[in-house]
């Protein structure tokens, strides 16, 4: 099963977009800062960090540089509302995904599924 970390400052929309993965067969843990990811990081393997980029004491970009760092076959993807920031992320890690709020539940989940569709490791495709 694929694993997700999500790092989101929201509570609210952090757990509505927990519930959403949660719902099509991702597991998820989820945390309220960059901070409070890294220990998880180093102790658990994560398929996936989906991050807000905006967030206190550690922002999502300098959580996908420390999380290449800890493990760099994680897949990261960012969202965000401020595409300026969108931008500065494309140039702190290219490979990244960035999804710009709002967006629609569907839209998280497709490109999610996207990622890891050559791996079909939870049985949707």
């Amino acid at each position: 099963m694929i694993k997700i970390l999500l790092a989101e400052d929201d509570e609210s929309m952090r757990l509505y977009l927990a519930r959403a993965l949660e719902k099509v067969g991702y597991m998820v843990e989820t945390v309220d800062r960059g901070t409070a990811a890294v220990p998880l990081l180093e102790a658990e393997r994560f398929d996936l960090l989906l991050t807000d980029i905006v967030m206190p004491e550690m922002d999502g970009i300098e959580l996908a540089q420390k999380a290449a760092e800890i493990a760099p076959d994680i897949r990261v993807m960012f969202i965000t509302g401020f595409a300026a920031v969108a931008l500065k992320a494309g140039k702190a890690a290219p490979s990244a995904k960035v999804l710009s709020k709002p967006f629609h539940l569907r839209d998280l989940v497709a490109e999610v599924d996207r990622m890891f569709q050559s791996e079909d490791r939870h049985g949707r495709l």
